[in-house]
């Protein structure tokens, strides 16, 4: 993996970590409110910047690429819903590692079974290391293993137990997702900067029927939680761009583990704002995830 490859990974997982922040702090007001309401912003927020892009290159586009363009906002609207309903149920730093991880397993084992990529030694080494460290993140901690931080509350366990579930569904759409935009931005040669914003007003036409059939949640969401809609709104795409940006010339099973760098970002944002706990399990697990990093960055 060349080094922009990994800088734009690296800043991408920053801006992801964060932008889960702010969806989980939302996630009990009502998951298609906020995704319609953060889709819209999103979509209003880069017009401009997808306008000037088409205007200065603009794209040929086939129509293969125009279904891949509407797919991927049927597949991240999927995503959205699942993820939010995982974090109305468990942690930040329990959900995001489960899914973050169960996706770069699967996305990483597709790309090498389906698309043929082969990565060396070390960058197999890698993935390993990232997988089984988000794993063990997101793994439920034993007995005094997961004392959570002053006036936090643990969550019951069927709740936990329920949320890997949703977190599990919410790994199967990243790993859809991402193959899906690899081959339309390295086969079909759709602009990354286009693909990314394509999600946007696909999600936002088919989530307003449910946000506007339930106005006065939707208004409710808007008045307590503008900061967060609108922090996702920007961070979320730009997260996601820059990824496809990478992937556009970067084989999908370095990409896929190596974004997962984010889950270290999130147990820290889990710890620090939201209390949570199973602090020395967890650090011990982004150990193996920083190793994994190198391995794959040198293979």
């Amino acid at each position: 993996m060349s080094a922009t490859a990994l800088t734009l990974i690296l800043v991408a997982a920053l801006a992801h970590a964060t932008w889960n922040l702010f969806t989980k702090q939302a996630s009990a007001a009502g998951a298609s409110s906020f995704v319609w309401l953060m889709s819209l912003a999103a979509t209003a927020l880069y017009t401009p910047v997808v306008a000037v892009s088409l205007l200065v290159s603009p794209p040929r586009l086939t129509p293969l690429g125009w279904v891949f363009m509407i797919g991927t906002g049927l597949l991240q609207a999927g995503y959205f819903l699942f993820l939010q309903a995982g974090y109305r149920l468990g942690d930040l730093s329990l959900v995001y590692p489960v899914g973050r991880g169960s996706g770069a397993l699967l996305a990483a084992l597709a790309g090498i079974t389906l698309l043929g990529e082969r990565p060396g030694p070390a960058g197999i080494a890698g993935m390993v290391l990232v997988v089984l460290g988000v794993l063990v993140l997101g793994a439920p901690g034993r007995s005094g293993d997961s004392t959570p931080a002053p006036g936090a509350s643990p969550s019951p366990a069927p709740r936990a137990s329920r949320a890997i579930i949703f977190a599990l569904v919410t790994g199967t759409f990243i790993a859809s997702y991402t193959l899906w935009d690899k081959y339309a931005v390295s086969t079909l040669r759709v602009p990354p900067l286009l693909q990314g914003y394509a999600s946007l007003p696909v999600m936002a036409l088919v989530l307003a029927p449910a946000a506007l059939r339930q106005r006065d949640r939707t208004m409710r969401v808007l008045d307590r939680y503008r900061r967060q809609v609108a922090g996702a709104a920007l961070l979320s795409p730009l997260a996601y761009i820059l990824v496809l940006i990478a992937m556009s010339f970067t084989a999908v099973s370095a990409v896929a583990p190596a974004r997962e760098v984010s889950v270290l970002a999130g147990v820290v944002l889990g710890r620090r704002l939201l209390g949570e706990g199973s602090l020395a399990r967890r650090l011990t697990a982004a150990a193996a995830i920083a190793a994994g990093i190198i391995c794959i960055a040198a293979g």
